[in-house]
């Protein structure tokens, strides 16, 4: 073939079209240069090659390093967020480093990572400012944090949304300023100042109480002495109380709970899947019973001798008012529930999961136990699929309401 470009006009319409055919030697294939473009690079060296491929790896090198010295400035001011309020701020949100074990809610705070440092455990401090006090705490501030095991709450604290240490498992213990006006604890519990209500019952309190009542480790279900369920699972809601707040106690590892006869409120998830651990990765239901006393002088939470309490009757309390939604779903391990003629409103799932069936046989809550005549109980307010369902068949099936019932025995 020669060198020779053919041309050929073709008109279509009134466009003129013109093909190009150009007879390339094969030996000149991979070198050959079209005129007006730049001719091939096979096997020959660019121009400039090695200092460009030296600027693209500094300008990646310079990129990676923004990125991460970004995420980590990201991460340390974001430990601690906070919103100003009129009379202070608000603790919004916490993201832990991952070794704050102990957080103390006074002052607004940052943390401030130590030069040369770097282990991640000793590499920083906590830094206060004492001129801008922490005076409320949002909802989910501390969501499901893992690592937190105890909480200070300082003097100027106002307000402590009752979501706002939600699931946090490692919390054994909240502590409160004896000089804050509006909250207390009780042994490492959290209170409203005058003890009417309360708040929050650390998801890990039983490790609290295990060290303080000398048992050296988490013991599982099999070993369970008399001593540890009084000890450790047993707890007795002072007789001040008249209401338990939202998730006050959930997930909680209580076997046994003594309420109040003067207790109106139970709100929703207050008492919501309490459990203790199985085995080393697994957990089972834990609280078997509820009962009520009518002592109107305990201040004691510690669980001695059903004595002190004076009389004591089995499940809810007379004068209960309001049992919230999911207040006591997901305690199979329930055994007896008794709804007093007082309760004028029961939430929707409010004992949701609290029975199942085993070899034909309903465990748990079998029957639900009602104070009043089916036709008074109609006119109270009562939530969708308050009641507990087992299996039937291919379907699900509620318990049976046992009507004007009398209050078993405790």
């Amino acid at each position: 073939m020669s060198k020779k470009e053919k041309k050929e006009k073709k008109v279509k319409g009134e466009v003129l079209q013109e093909d190009i055919h150009l007879d390339i030697p094969e030996d000149e294939i991979w070198t050959y240069q079209v005129p007006g473009l730049a001719a091939p690079h096979i096997n020959k060296p660019y121009k400039y090659y090695n200092l460009k491929k030296a600027i693209f790896v500094i300008v990646i090198l310079v990129a990676v390093s923004l990125s991460i010295y970004f995420s980590v400035m990201a991460l340390q001011n974001e430990t601690f967020e906070y919103t100003q309020l009129e009379n202070g701020y608000e603790f919004t949100n916490f993201s832990n480093t991952g070794y704050l074990t102990e957080l103390e809610i006074d002052y607004v705070a940052e943390i401030e990572y130590i030069p040369g440092n770097n282990d991640p455990a000793t590499n920083f401090s906590v830094a206060k400012d004492e001129n801008k006090p922490v005076t409320a705490v949002r909802e989910f501030a501390l969501n499901c944090d893992d690592k937190i095991k105890t909480i200070y709450i300082g003097a100027n604290v106002e307000s402590v949304d009752e979501k706002a240490f939600y699931s946090c498992w490692s919390l054994q213990n909240i502590e409160v300023d004896e000089n804050n006006p509006n909250y207390c604890d009780i042994d490492g519990v959290l209170y409203n100042k005058d003890k009417t209500e309360i708040l929050c019952y650390p998801c890990d309190h039983d490790e609290y109480l295990r060290q303080k009542y000398g048992y050296e480790t988490e013991l599982f279900t099999d070993d369970i002495t008399p001593e540890y369920e009084r000890d450790v699972q047993t707890y007795v809601v002072p007789s001040t109380v008249t209401r338990l707040g939202v998730m006050c106690m959930n997930y909680a590892n209580l076997r046994k709970i003594y309420l109040p006869e003067g207790l109106k409120t139970i709100e929703t998830l207050a008492v919501f899947k309490l459990h203790e651990r199985k085995n080393e990765w697994e957990t089972t239901p834990s609280l078997s019973n509820v009962y009520t006393y009518k002592n109107n002088n305990v201040t004691d939470t510690h669980f001695t001798s059903e004595e002190v309490l004076g009389e004591i009757y089995l499940s809810l309390p007379e004068g209960l008012e309001f049992i919230g939604s999911d207040s006591f779903s997901y305690n199979q391990n329930l055994q007896y529930v008794y709804i007093p003629a007082s309760v004028k409103e029961i939430g929707h799932h409010a004992f949701w999961d609290t029975c199942y069936k085993e070899d034909g046989e309903i465990k748990g809550v079998a029957v639900m136990n009602v104070a009043v005549n089916e036709e008074e109980f109609a006119a109270k307010i009562v939530g969708d699929n308050w009641i507990p369902q087992y299996d039937y068949l291919l379907f699900k099936k509620n318990i049976d309401i046992n009507y004007s019932a009398e209050r078993a025995e405790k």
